[in-house]
Parts: structure tokens; sequence; C-alpha cells
């Protein structure tokens, strides 16, 4: 026993000596400290408050609703999943499809819709050689043709999770609130790829959620979120970021979205599911349509997205450094698995309020690759040139 008490006292003094004489390694372990506490703090305080939560008891006013959907060349997924939006179990709602110069059979499917369906109404958009659109001209006129208060918001491969999405999703509103957050998850398949795709809808969920949760709206996600038509209509809309492809739902949540209107409504009920990217290559261009509109975001929100990735980016860096240094080994260790045990308690949490399955013990590998994949995408989106496409 007092051999031990003797080694162990040796190996701190080892381990003084080595960090006295080597500045650099003193420099990292205090980067490394610093990065373990900062990916702390976003666990316990924002991303935990998912779990935390509970809507306020609102009384549950059922206000008119317009669903707004979008749809080009979506003849597969109006004919499986409009009929769910449709038949909603909700007093008063119309759903408005604005068919945006589709080639397929839309437009019949929708005809057909039509004669079966009196709270449809479509909007159809005529393709012209010499007018170019995308998205966020279709859902202007979504907008103009609803004529009811409350605008829902999905999309055309969006199937709703119950009949009272629509019920669960505007029960947050009240008289200050403006907008209501929901969720937009993905279809569960067999794969890696599958995984990874729920992974990330998963922890970007966690992010906006958790930050609206603790008054910083940042983002909002197209497939589920809805907000009022006249707090539409005195802003400038789309108007500032007109020119980029995505922007419709992040961008206009990031200029206009308080900590005072914005709401957040997670229950099950009120979830949307689409149908995931087949292909690594097409969730990649996906991916990079959706982060162009990150560099527009106000500086604040800039600053906590950022700092939790480059906070995680040391934390992981310096770990592999640390471990190898005399003394070091089970200090990085107890840091590393402090933060996976939080991590893992917060991921399972969030798991089971937005009801995602089977991606616990993924999320430590795809915490780390993550890093990889994101950062290359923003060095790929600045150093490219982007098209303009509709979606």
């Amino acid at each position: 026993m007092h051999s031990d008490y003797l080694s162990n006292i040796a190996a701190i003094s080892g381990s003084q000596m080595i960090l006295r004489d080597h500045p650099l390694l003193l420099a990292c372990l205090i980067v490394f400290g610093f990065s373990f506490l900062v990916q702390a703090f976003y666990y316990i305080y924002y991303f935990l408050a998912t779990a935390r939560y509970k809507p306020a008891d609102n009384n549950k006013k059922y206000t008119p609703v317009s669903v707004i959907i979008c749809a080009r060349n979506e003849e597969e997924n109006l004919r499986n999943f409009l009929p769910a939006v449709l038949e909603q179990d909700y007093p008063d709602f119309e759903v408005v499809v604005v068919n945006d110069c589709s080639e397929d059979d839309s437009y019949n499917i929708l005809g057909d819709y039509l004669k079966k369906y009196p709270n449809l109404k479509v909007s159809n958009i005529i393709k012209d050689p010499k007018f170019t659109h995308n998205k966020k001209f279709a859902q202007f006129i979504g907008i103009k043709a609803a004529k009811n208060e409350l605008l829902l918001f999905t999309d055309a491969d969006c199937r709703p999770e119950s009949e009272k999405w629509i019920a669960g999703l505007v029960s947050g509103f009240n008289d200050g609130i403006d907008f209501v957050l929901g969720y937009g998850g993905f279809f569960a398949k067999n794969g890696l790829l599958n995984k990874y795709i729920r992974y990330d809808t998963l922890t970007i969920a966690m992010q906006y959620l958790s930050f609206a949760i603790s008054g910083f709206p940042f983002m909002g996600v197209g497939r589920n979120i809805v907000y009022r038509k006249s707090f539409f209509n005195g802003t400038s809309g789309f108007t500032r970021h007109l020119h980029l492809l995505s922007g419709d739902d992040d961008l206009f949540v990031n200029e206009n979205a308080t900590g005072k209107n914005t709401a957040v409504e997670f229950s099950h009920a009120s979830h949307t599911r689409s149908a995931p990217s087949q292909t690594f290559e097409k969730w990649i261009w996906q991916k990079k349509r959706h982060l162009t509109t990150a560099p527009l975001y106000k500086a604040r929100d800039k600053f906590l997205l950022g700092l939790e990735s480059f906070s995680r980016l040391c934390f992981y860096i310096l770990l592999a450094v640390l471990l190898f240094v005399p003394g070091m080994l089970w200090w990085a260790l107890g840091a590393f698995l402090f933060r996976l045990i939080v991590q893992g308690f917060v991921i399972k949490n969030a798991m089971i309020r937005l009801k995602e399955n089977n991606l616990l013990l993924y999320s430590i590998l795809f915490d780390v690759i993550s890093l990889f994949i994101n950062f290359g995408i923003f060095v790929s989106n600045r150093l490219s040139a982007r098209k303009r496409q509709w979606k």
C-alpha cells in the first residue's frame, strides 16, 4: 500500500516536471481542459433541454390552418403521402399544393384529389423558359394563395406521423407566438448511410430545438414549421436571400425569430418523416445546399454553433495527443469517459423524445466523423460556385 502511494506521488511529480519542461504540452493540456468544459456545458445546459422541456399549458384553440406544400415532379410522393395530410383530424384546415412546373403526372394526380378532397387547393406554375425561379417563389405563391392566418409548411416527400399532426404542431400558439418549430425526421431503413442521416438529423434538431428553448432560436426545418401569415407579410420575407437555393426555413427564422415569439413542439404526434437519400453522393449534395445558408446566420448563432464544433475538434485531437503523454493517460481517459456518459445520456433522451431508434452506439463514431464531413462540405461550398436549382 505504501509503495503504491509512493508510486502515485512519483507519477504526479513526473507529470509536473514534464509539463514544466514542455510549455507546448502544458498549453495542450489547458486547451484540452477548456474544450472539455465547453463540451460539458453545451450538453448539460443546452442539449439536455430537449429532455427537460415541458410545453406550456396553452388553451388549445382550433385556429384555422393552411398547410403549404411545394412540389415539382413529385407524382409518387403526392400519391403516397398527400392523403395523410388531407385526412388530418383537425376541424378547420386547407392544404395548398403549389405544382411548380412539374413534367410528370402530378397535374392529373392533383386533379383526382381535387374531386375527392374539398379542403385541397392547387396552384399551378407553368414552365416559362424566359423565367427561372427557385423554391422560394413557389412558396411565396402558396403563401399568397393561403386563406388562413397560420401557415404550416411541409414537403411533398413528407408524411405526418399521426392524424393529430396539425393539432399537435399548432397547439403551441398563443397571442405572443409567431413561430412554432417542429421535428422532421427520416424513415428508418437498413444500412449505415440511413443511420448516419438520421443521426445527423437528430443532432441538428438537438441544436435548433434546445437553443430555441433556451431563448436563442436560429433555424427551423421546412419539413415541419408553422408561422403566421400576418407576420410574414410584415417582414421582408425571403427577399434578402432570394438568390440562395435554401433559406426559406432557416434564414427566415434566423432573421425574425426571438426567444419571446418562438415556441417548439416535438411531441410524437407532431413529427413528420421523409424518405432519406439512397446514395451518399445525393445526400452530400443536399447537405451542401443546406449549409450554404450558415455563413448568413447572425453573429451570435455562428459563434454558438462554431464554438461547439471547434471545442469538439480540439477535444478529440488533444485527447489523442495526451493519451501518449506519461502521467496524462488517466486524466485524458477520465475526461473522455465523463463526456461519453453525458453525451450518451443526452442522445438517448433525445432519441426517446424524437422517436429515433438504434442510434446510440453509432453516435460514438458519428460524433467524430461528422466533424470531418461538415468541415469538408463547408470548405467545398466556400471554394466552389453554386448553381441555382429548385431543390
